[in-house]
């Protein structure tokens, strides 16, 4: 219940409202809620109509001094009172492609901090990782038309992280490049495609994919991370890298892009990015690399098989305990 707008106030009312130990100082409120002073002097007027603060919702943990509430799934985070809180919004990663297939690109990765949210109950969507690219025999070369597709988008308190781009595959139905996304899908090796372009990244939000270059080649590209542009086919049989993710304010990186399929050899893949990003095929008709869940990576890409699927993306909530 939130204290009294007008008239007088007194220590004993601000202690029941935010709890506190006995004898009162007035330093265990410094911004127990907006509009109270972090340091310094605090009058007993800055307290009319706040009240103390408390969250629900995702999983919480509490680490360094801070509260975390993560969500992996979709779902609710509700607040009274007010706080400062940092965020993290991670879209889902892009599929990788099969068929000399590119990495996918990561998810969207966007940061903020706010003190001025007001308080309720504010929906949380996490994105889901996008398909992998399907390797069939519906034409000479061996790739389905069942293109990998987009990852899905986050967003909480009304910001939005785009999905990675999926990558480009080999042809007869799949994209000749990466699409655009939170970050840009790798390119697919160009030998058929006749094209070695990777798809843009969303500006603020993530990288390009890696190019694939033009002639006969088997290798493609890897996908674009959060921290990094996805890197080029390395020659014709080994696999571009897929860029790294971000490192955010818990420790933990996230976002990193999908590791470009290999040649005919073993150990030619792509490494996914760090940061959740899959790895390329590492052995001829081997499938890619799954992206890890709950970082919004890129799926890796495949020589002569499936691509790995993008990993769901993740909002992250915390403020000082």
């Amino acid at each position: 219940m939130a204290l009294q707008g007008s008239g007088a106030i007194s220590l004993e009312n601000i202690q029941t409202e935010f709890g506190g130990t006995n004898p009162i100082g007035m330093n265990e409120y410094y911004d127990a809620a907006s509009g109270i002073p972090a340091s310094g002097a605090i009058s007993l007027d800055v307290f009319y109509g706040t009240s103390s603060f408390a969250a629900s919702g995702g999983t919480v943990t509490t680490s360094g001094g801070y509260t975390y509430h993560t969500f992996t799934s979709n779902g609710s985070f509700t607040f009274t009172g007010a706080k400062t809180m940092d965020f993290l919004i991670v879209a889902g990663g892009g599929g990788g492609g099969a068929g000399h297939g590119g990495g996918g690109g990561a998810g969207g990765y966007r940061t903020g901090s706010s003190g001025s949210l007001s308080a309720g109950t504010h929906s949380v969507v996490i994105g889901a990782g996008g398909k992998a690219g399907s390797y069939g025999s519906t034409n000479p070369h061996g790739v389905s038309s069942r293109n990998p597709a987009n990852g899905g988008n986050s967003s909480v308190f009304g910001i939005t992280s785009t999905g990675g781009g999926r990558a480009g595959g080999n042809n007869n139905g799949y994209l000749p490049h990466g699409a655009s996304g939170g970050s840009g899908g790798g390119a697919a090796s160009p030998q058929f495609t006749g094209s070695g372009n990777a798809g843009s990244g969303t500006s603020g939000q993530g990288n390009n994919g890696g190019t694939a270059g033009q002639g006969s080649q088997w290798a493609g590209a890897g996908g674009g991370g959060a921290g990094a542009a996805g890197g080029n086919r390395r020659s014709s049989s080994l696999g571009g890298h897929g860029g790294v993710g971000k490192q955010w304010l818990n420790g933990t990186y996230y976002a990193g892009g999908g590791g470009g399929g290999g040649g005919e050899g073993s150990n030619q893949h792509g490494n996914g990015g760090n940061g959740g990003g899959g790895r390329g095929n590492n052995a001829y008709n081997q499938a890619a690399q799954n992206a890890t869940n709950g970082k919004g990576g890129g799926g890796g890409g495949s020589r002569n098989s499936h691509g790995g699927t993008g990993g769901s993306g993740v909002v992250i909530i915390r403020y000082l305990t």
